[in-house]
């Protein structure tokens, strides 16, 4: 008898749908965040499946450097598309509700695509050390077979890296709280609410993170300190700044990237401001997928070479 109480209270103080907050109630500013994400989601989407697109169609874009680009392209788009619809639709309609299970789904793949983000660009480093430090090697060991590989355990490591949290927090119970402090579903702010002990979980999400921040972040300063050092070998100035123009881009997308995790992650001013903390997630799903072609593009012969040719072909079709 008692442990079917038991079972019933818990029934009973699990919650099945939750309150996005947002950023702001202001309905003039909700106006304004509404236009300037569904601008940067556009563009986002259009500039990643660009690239996507030309390093298919564009027979000089087949190099394991664009493979990876293209994927990192992919991912990119898939981020931005698990955070910024649903948060248009709830400003558009003013319905703020989200089911449990909708929750759950976007906390999955929100950590999936960002955490496999942070292997991939990791992967892309070790990808730039081989073209520059072994020049003569690099088309044996990167080759399409291995670049596969990468991208697998990129993938896999990503999945492996959030399944226990997730497996943890679908443990969680919620009772009279529902309110999430957010515009998006996100661990903090689900902890904040739960009325289950969260510490071990809490930890648990804290070892992942770290993980795999100094995992990859080793790995991308690795990369570069042998591409300075080899690039600083070379003998001509024109060589050095043709080596270093082709990691560049990467470069600024590392620096953005691990720049802003380690604004909301590791400054404890930025954690106590939970408002700022909203903005920085808000445009790390939003600015950042959006900039990324950008860089990639303005900054590479290749791909403004290849773009111009499909507009040239498209064109030339439409003539027809």
């Amino acid at each position: 008898m008692q442990i079917g109480q038991k079972s019933s209270v818990m029934k009973n103080c699990t919650v099945t749908t939750f309150i996005l907050l947002g950023l702001t109630d202001d309905p003039e500013l909700q106006v304004l965040i509404f236009i300037f994400l569904f601008l940067t989601y556009m563009l986002s989407v259009t500039g990643n499946l660009t690239i996507i697109t030309l390093t298919f169609v564009d027979p000089h874009l087949k190099t394991p450097m664009y493979f990876f680009l293209q994927n990192f392209s992919f991912l990119e788009v898939s981020f931005t598309t698990a955070c910024i619809p649903r948060y248009l639709y709830n400003i558009a309609t003013g319905d703020k509700a989200i089911t449990y299970n909708a929750c759950v789904i976007q906390v999955f793949f929100t950590d999936l695509f960002a955490v496999t983000e942070f292997f991939l660009l990791a992967a892309m480093s070790y990808d730039r050390y081989v073209a520059i430090c072994k020049p003569l090697h690099y088309v044996t060991i990167m080759n399409s077979k291995i670049c596969r590989r990468h991208i697998f355990c990129c993938w896999l490591a990503g999945l492996l890296v959030i399944i226990s949290p997730l497996s943890l927090g679908l443990n969680l119970k919620f009772c009279d709280l529902n309110v999430i402090d957010h515009f998006l579903c996100d661990a903090s702010p689900l902890l904040k609410i739960a009325c289950s002990d969260t510490w071990f979980m809490e930890q648990t999400v804290l070892t992942c993170a770290v993980l795999t921040f100094i995992l990859t972040f080793m790995c991308v300063v690795l990369s570069y300190t042998y591409i300075i050092k080899t690039i600083l070998g070379f003998p001509s100035a024109q060589q050095r700044i043709k080596a270093f123009s082709t990691c560049s881009s990467h470069m600024i997308v590392v620096s953005i990237t691990y720049g802003a995790c380690m604004f909301i992650y590791m400054n404890p001013t930025a954690k106590e401001e939970v408002t700022v903390n909203k903005v920085v997630s808000l445009l790390i799903s939003s600015v950042s997928p959006m900039l990324n072609p950008f860089i990639y593009t303005l900054r590479n012969k290749q791909v403004k070479k290849a773009f111009n040719n499909s507009i040239k072909r498209i064109a030339t079709f439409l003539r027809k």
